[in-house]
Parts: C-alpha cells; structure tokens; sequence
C-alpha cells in the first residue's frame, strides 16, 4: 500500500536536519511538497551533514541550546514564510557507557543540553505560531525512556524528559496544538553501525521509516492524537 500526504503551503521546521533521522525527516515533508526548514548546528558544507542538496530547504546554522539563537531562527522562519505548522525536534544524541557514579557531570550538562534543552527552547518559540495555525509538534524520545538500564542513565533521563515534556505541551494547548513523540529504539545510521560494529544491521529501523511516522503525526490523519509516545523500533 502506498501512502502519500500533501503538505504543499505547509512550513516545517526539523532540528538536527543534518543527522541520519532530521535529514530523513525532511525529504520525507519535501516529498509532500511542504515548505521545509532546518535548523542544525552542523555546517550545510560539512561532510558531516548528510541531507543531499541543502539547498532545497531553508537552512539556519545555529545553537540551539542558545535560547536567543532559537528565538531569532524561528522569528526569521515566520517573517520569510508567513507562518509555522509544524515542528519536528530532532537535535539530540547518545553518551553512555558509565554507571552513575562515575559518570562526570560535564557529560549529564551535555546531554540534557542537547537531547532536553534544544527540544523545550524549539517548543517554547514555536508555540505560538503553530497555535495561530493549529499546528504540531513531534519530538523524539526514546523506547529506553521508559525505563532505567546500565551504563545510559542520563540519557535515558534525558529522553524520558522529552516524553513527559510532550505531554505537558499536548494538555496545555488542547484544541490548538497537537504533540506527539516517537520512541525509536537503534536506528540504522552510520554512526550507530561504527558504534555497533558486530550488530544484527537488519533488524535496526531504517530512519525512513521513523520520518514517514512523524509525518503522519503532523498530518490530518493523525488529528485525534496527541499526548503519545509512539513506539518506532520495530524488531530492534
């Protein structure tokens, strides 16, 4: 079955456009014929920025752990595009391998900072543009948020930080905003197989199909849901 979405006149807004999923997030909504932007901290230039043709979004390089850097992205989105309708939080990683007790706090700062703080300042500034449009917000948790493990704990904090933010959003703004998480569990990016050279590849979710969720999520078609977690991890 072949599903296709319109969201031609729509804006979008993916952080970590750069990245294995926020690239695959915005083909998927170029696809559909939105307006599509990306926010990353990642230069456009840099090998390590992976959507092919930058050039076809509107692409903002900055902080968005900088909550003045994200306030005046997103004001520059609406002024170029007349509004906002969507929000795709994606900026975040991993670090992990230490118990608690040896973890330093250098790390703990790092990964709220990326993985928490990006997602509540993005959400904070777009808020009322996509209240004026009844728009969403997506952000990604993590299937590890729902409970605790060895070696990860700050990051799985981190991740169970997004979700119940989620949900907070989706209470305060019934009727105007919709918000919604995905719980991914391995993704199959390049750095995960570095990581994980020994792995069963074929069992890891391929960032395609974790897009085409999130766009779901923004569309019509998802307009009673809001306040989920929404597993994405398949057989991984």
């Amino acid at each position: 079955m072949t599903v296709s979405f319109d969201f031609s006149g729509d804006v979008v807004l993916v952080t970590g456009v750069g990245g294995a999923l926020g690239s695959a997030v915005a083909e998927a909504f170029l696809d559909s014929d939105a307006t599509v932007c990306g926010a990353d901290l990642v230069d456009s230039e840099s090998e390590d920025f992976l959507l092919d043709d930058p050039e076809r979004i509107d692409f903002y390089q900055g902080d968005f752990t900088d909550e003045a850097e994200v306030k005046a992205a997103i004001e520059n989105i609406v002024d170029a595009h007349g509004g906002l309708d969507y929000l795709c939080n994606i900026a975040g990683t991993w670090r992990g391998g230490s118990p608690v007790d040896e973890t330093d706090v250098e790390t703990f700062d790092f990964l709220f900072d990326v993985n928490l703080k990006t997602m509540f300042l993005a959400t904070k500034h777009a808020l009322p543009h996509l209240r004026a449009r009844e728009g969403a917000v997506v952000s990604v948790s993590a299937r590890s948020s729902l409970e605790g493990g060895e070696g990860d704990a700050i990051y799985r904090a981190t991740k169970a930080g997004v979700r119940i933010l989620t949900d907070s959003v989706a209470e305060e703004n019934l009727g105007s905003v919709r918000a919604n998480a995905v719980m991914p569990s391995v993704i199959d990016t390049p750095m995960n197989r570095e990581m994980m050279p020994d792995s069963d590849f074929d069992t890891w979710v391929d960032p395609a199909d974790i897009a085409d969720v999130m766009r779901f999520l923004c569309s019509d078609a998802a307009s009673v849901t809001s306040g989920a977690a929404v597993p994405v991890y398949g057989e991984a």
